[in-house]
Parts: C-alpha cells; structure tokens; sequence
C-alpha cells in the first residue's frame, strides 16, 4: 500500500472531478496542496491578491461549466476570499473554497492566523465545514462539488487544517461516494407546464425573458428553438447573452421596458425579480400581468411579486416542455411593434456607434472591440457606466461568452476572470471592458498574468471618474460637491507595461483600431487605455 500526504489527497480528488486548475495565493497552512497537485498534473495558478483566487475558481466555472477551485491560506486569507464568495452566491455559480487553518491541537490558543472561518463562510455559502480528518478528504470533496452543483449552483467552503494536510493516509482508500458525471437537473411539474402553455397559447403580448441560469443547463440551445417556435420578444441577461444571434427576428435588447409595460404574460427564465427589473412590480410591470416564473431555486418563486404559474425547473428543460406543449406561437403584430421600438432605440445608438469625433466615443471604442471579436473569444465586463454600454453595444452569440459580475455587483472580477478564462479556453482571446475606477482594484494581477504566460487584453473606458455614480451625484448635490467620484485620466497602461505587458494610450479616434490592433496581436498581458469623451447614452441609469 501506497501512503500519500492529505494534500496529495486533495489533488487526486480533484483529478477525478476534472479539475485542471486551481488558483491561489501562497500560504504556509495550504502549501501541501501544492505538492500533490505537481504529482496529479494541475495547474496552480498564483494571483496577487485571494480575492482574484476566488474569482478565478468562479470563472473557471463559467467557461468550463464545472465548479472551479481556489485554496487559500488561514485567517486573512480566508477574510481576503469572501467578496468573491459572496458575488458567488448571489450569481449563483459553483465553487470549492479550500481554506487552511492551524492544527487542530492548538485550536482557540492563539496560533497563527487563528481564527472561526467556518462560521464566517456559512452565511454565504451552501455549505460550510471543517474536514475532520486526513482519511475523509475525498469523502468531503464529492459532497462539495455534489453540493456546489445542486439546484442553484453556488459556493461551497472546506476548511482544511495544516495537520490533517500533513499526515499520510493510504492513496487507494477511496470512499463509497463518487462524481456525477453531470448533476441531475429537474424538469418541470407537467401541471405547471400544461398551465403555462395555455397561457403562451392564449396570450396577444407575451414576452420571454431568460437570465443566467441557463447556462447550468444541459438542454442550452433550448433557448433558439424557443425562440424560432414562438415568435414573441425575447430579452437575455447575463450569462444567456449570446444564447441568440444578435440578427434573429426575437432577440431585443433595447425595448425591454416598452414591451414589459404592455406584455399580458411574461415568462421568466432563471432570473429573479431583484432591482434589474424593478422587483416586479408597477409601473414596470402592469397589475394585470400573468408571470410564469422557472427557477432552479424553489425558495425563489413568488419573491417579490405573485406570480401565477411557478416552476421549479431547469431553464432549458422547461423550454423544451414547453414548446412540446404549445407548439407554435405567432405574434405578428406584437412582434412587430416592439421590434419598431427597439429599431428606434437601436437607431439613436448609431450616432455614437459611428462618431469620429476625439476622444472617442464610448459607444464608438465598444464597436470597435466587437469588430475584432472571434467566435471562441470572451469577454469580461468589470465596471459601471462603461460596462453597461459594452453589455447593450456588443453583438455576441455562443460559444462567444459575456461574464460580468452578476447582481451583487463586485467590482474588480476582471483579471480573475480573464485568467481563468484564458486558462481554459486558450485559443480564444479574452478582453476585459475596464471602468478606469475598476481597474485601480486589482492592476498587479497584469504581473501575475506576465509571470505564467496567461495573454489577455484590457479595453479601459477613461472618463476620469466613477462615472455612474457621479453622474447621479452631480444631479443631486451639484459639481460643486460631487465628491470620492472623480479621478485623472491616469495613464495605467503604463502599469501593465511595468508588470511584463504592453500598453496604449488612446485618445484620438484615429489612433484607436490600431492599437486594438496590436493589443489583439501582441500575445502579452496588454493594456488600451481609451480617454473617452462624455455620453448621454446612460444618462438616468440607476446605480442602487
């Protein structure tokens, strides 16, 4: 018999959940973490700061469809994590947050970075623990990424102790638990469905709109077919972007609140009734309104508003069962008239989209991006106003990706995400659309990035300035005491070619393809750093 460290334990468990990458920030308590995983052949991939380690485990997850890893060490390493864990959970993504601690002998003594972790990372997770010995590390890890994977995917935290990590135990003592080779998904009450097709049949207005949990599904491409069966509005939201060619007669972007004032049912796809739609309520959404709502998480039907056909189900599935039970839907008239609207919307964009004026246009550095875009490539938005208007302005359909933070908002998820993106999809280029603010988070992750050889490209937007808050700020209290808003137009390419990368200050329109061009080329971390000029484009846009 074979006799290994725990931390060659935890990468043999890893292997067998395909894991292939884990990111990091050293630490003393985790350290033989890293030595198994040199003999399993996974990567360790180290960041700057844990709070880019967690991010990276999220988007691993996103592009790879698996729970993505990060280990980090004790005490303020663990603190350091939970901003990425939080924004995690609220997005509803699957991790494994390997933390270390002090041996378990000299608990409550005061050792090193000593301190209740667990009950720190219960409130944000779904499932928080101590492993509570070295023979019981893979037993642990299949509930993680069981758990991780469940329902509503979301973070899982395994407090790991340096002397569990140390001692040996025998490398074949497998436990009686083992991956799924995919987690199960739950289609919907055939009742419901029966209910809700009646409702698409008899509706004049319907409107379907369809968030992030898609992507956990494995009926994805459900969302085209829908859309080509029923020829009614459909809106996507974060991870569902791209779900639709930008040129198919359903997709709409622009029109959303004019069809949903006027919609007689609406249709919603694994997204929440939280502030990005008014929490359902008028005078978004009118008294008279029917809702399906479809959620992998039960606990969050019927939150905020009623809603007249529930469904605990996969997105995907669901929409299979429901074209299964309405066949077809023709909306001519409705179709058309939204499909004015957002023409009309989109139009007011051109404007901006083709201006040659200097500094360029935001709207104008955002089109730009998207002409250079290959369909492997992602894209990671990590800002307020800027972000906003690449998420309206880029034209992406899958397996091109969109990932932003998700509803709580956590800025500075962009090299984290870049990085593992990268990492997993290697052959596509990945850019970050920055907010100048953003940037200023996490820019030593660029030397991270350097150091492994991990390329990927930052578009900043700089406006010199927390631009959406300031311009709400400004309305309210006036210039004069807008303050904590502003900044300088900084030259933080300058940064980036200081940590091993290149970088490009743009602030005339001619100069901007060519640098993209380089950036796109250059196979190095690169920066374009876009002085860009004023814009109503978001004007009235809310930031609370």
């Amino acid at each position: 018999m074979a006799y290994v460290h725990g931390g060659r334990l935890v990468a043999q468990a890893l292997k067998r959940h395909g894991i292939s990458h884990i990111f990091t920030l050293c630490g003393g308590h985790i350290q033989a973490i890293y030595d198994g995983c040199l003999d399993e052949g996974i990567r360790v991939v180290d960041t700057r700061h844990e709070q880019t380690a967690g991010h990276a485990a999220d988007g691993y997850a996103r592009v790879t469809g698996k729970p993505g890893v990060c280990a980090v060490t004790a005490g303020p390493g663990i603190t350091d994590v939970v901003t990425a864990v939080a924004n995690a959970q609220r997005a509803g993504i699957p991790m494994v947050v390997i933390g270390g601690a002090g041996p378990r002998m000299l608990c409550d003594m005061g050792s090193l970075q000593d301190m209740d972790c667990v009950t720190l990372m219960r409130p944000i997770t779904k499932w928080s623990v101590q492993v509570p010995e070295t023979r019981r590390i893979a037993e642990y890890l299949d509930s993680a990424f069981r758990i991780a994977q469940s329902n509503l995917p979301g973070p899982v935290f395994l407090e790991m102790p340096l002397d569990l990590l140390m001692n040996m135990h025998e490398e074949n003592d497998l436990p009686a638990t083992r991956a799924f080779a995919e987690p199960p998904r739950p289609g919907g009450d055939p009742r419901a469905i029966r209910q809700a097709a009646e409702l698409l049949k008899s509706a004049e207005r319907p409107v379907f709109v369809v968030g992030s949990q898609i992507r956990w599904s494995p009926d994805r491409e459900a969302v085209r077919r829908a859309a080509d069966a029923f020829q009614v509005p459909f809106y996507l939201n974060g991870m569902a972007r791209g779900a639709l060619p930008y040129a198919h007669a359903g997709l709409m972007s622009r029109s959303r609140k004019f069809a949903l004032t006027q919609a007689d049912v609406v249709f919603m796809f694994g997204t929440p009734f939280d502030f990005r739609v008014e929490y359902g309520r008028a005078p978004l959404w009118p008294d008279t309104v029917k809702i399906v709502q479809i959620d992998l998480d039960g606990a969050e039907l019927g939150r905020n508003r009623r809603v007249d056909v529930p469904i605990h189900g996969d997105s995907g599935l669901v929409l299979e069962q429901l074209i299964a039970a309405a066949g077809t839907k023709e909306a001519g008239a409705w179709l058309a008239s939204v499909r004015a609207e957002e023409t009309k919307r989109r139009g007011k964009m051109l404007a901006e989209i083709d201006s040659n004026e200097s500094p360029p246009n935001p709207l104008r550095v955002c089109a730009e991006v998207g002409k250079r875009l290959g369909p492997n490539d992602i894209v990671i938005g990590d800002g307020g106003d800027f972000v906003a208007t690449a998420a309206y302005v880029l034209k992406l359909e899958w397996p091109q990706l969109w990932m932003d933070p998700g509803p709580l908002g956590t800025l500075g998820v962009g090299p984290g995400y870049a990085m593992a993106a990268k990492l997993c999809r290697p052959d596509g280029k990945v850019v970050i659309m920055y907010g100048d603010g953003s940037f200023g988070l996490h820019p030593l992750e660029f030397e991270a990035m350097a150091r492994q050889n991990i390329p990927v490209i930052a578009v900043i937007g700089n406006d010199a300035g927390w631009t959406q808050i300031r311009r709400g700020q400004v309305d309210m209290y006036g210039e004069e005491r807008a303050i904590a808003t502003g900044l300088d137009y900084t030259r933080y390419e300058k940064v980036v070619e200081a940590c091993g990368g290149v970088g490009y200050w743009v602030d005339r329109v001619e100069d901007l393809g060519a640098a993209l061009d380089a950036a796109f080329a250059s196979n190095k971390p690169a920066c374009v750093n876009v002085k860009i000029a004023k814009s109503d484009f978001r004007k009235g846009s809310i930031s609370v």
